[in-house]
């Protein structure tokens, strides 16, 4: 019998991406680079898919990038190879050919983490454990992260969206965003205006304390504020306005960072004014 797996050549509208897989498009050198190859030389390297239905549509598993490029570039068919597989194998398959790149953002780890977490208990729930290993020795076991910073990795799933950009962004440092996960989605809405309103990010010590007095039951915007409004060892003195005295002043559409940034130019432009009249 031989099981030898075939290319086969596909048309890219029979191939529909993976559902709700973490991996965000690219843009930059590694997009760039990759583009260039395949401009030149095609693609390469086979797509894995699984059929996803009767109609001859097929389900993308590792190669996202590549189908993305092709199809920016009018390529209408690519080589793929087709296996049949279950959803949790799927998955599993999706994530460990994809979490090794450098470039991967914490978000995507993140959820790429979960969802190859979830798929292992899927397969240990109908009896196909490996051995003596949990789920998460597992999970870790392709990965060079440790089964404990996967775990940190999953926890940022927990951060509402406005947090967990800020922490792609690398606005909010991985550690304090670990101990943030923790706090209810309306306290962390909470701790966001302050954040957009004191244009401050909290330390590890204020997010472990923010944990702690929402564990208490506690947390309400009053502590929020206090605690964000500590001076850090590296920060520096700032002067800070109430956002309601300055609103009337500015359109509606204007955020805080706008208003920021108009008084920081009004005043620019006053210093100029002061330097010509001490001529």
């Amino acid at each position: 019998m031989n099981n030898k797996e075939t290319i086969e050549n596909i048309s890219t509208e029979n191939l529909i991406p993976f559902k709700n897989h973490p991996f965000k498009s690219r843009s930059g050198n590694e997009q760039e680079e990759l583009k260039n190859s395949i401009s030149a030389q095609g693609t390469i390297e086979p797509l894995i898919v699984r059929p996803f239905s009767s109609e001859g549509k097929y389900e993308v598993i590792s190669g996202h990038r590549r189908l993305e490029i092709c199809k920016e570039l009018g390529v209408t068919d690519v080589p793929v190879i087709a296996r049949n597989m279950t959803d949790a194998e799927a998955v599993i398959m999706m994530v460990d050919s994809n979490i090794q790149r450098e470039s991967l953002l914490p978000s995507e780890k993140a959820f790429a983490y979960k969802m190859k977490l979830e798929a292992q208990k899927a397969i240990e729930k109908r009896g196909a454990q490996l051995g003596h290993l949990k789920s998460r020795d597992i999970v870790a076991r392709n990965s060079d992260d440790s089964r404990e910073q996967i775990r940190r990795y999953i926890r940022l799933t927990y951060l509402i969206p406005e947090l967990l950009k800020m922490v792609d962004e690398k606005k909010i440092a991985f550690t304090p965003a670990v101990e943030l996960s923790y706090l209810q989605e309306d306290e962390q809405q909470i701790l966001y205006s302050e954040i957009e309103y004191a244009d401050a990010t909290p330390s590890l010590s204020q997010a472990q304390r923010l944990r702690s007095v929402s564990k208490q039951g506690l947390l309400n915007r009053d502590v929020i504020s206090t605690v964000m409004s500590e001076e850090k060892a590296n920060q520096k003195e700032q002067v800070r306005f109430i956002a309601e005295d300055i609103r009337k002043y500015f359109p509606n559409s204007y955020t805080n960072r706008d208003m920021q940034q108009t008084i920081i130019k009004l005043l620019e432009k006053w210093q100029r004014n002061r330097d010509r009249g001490a001529r």
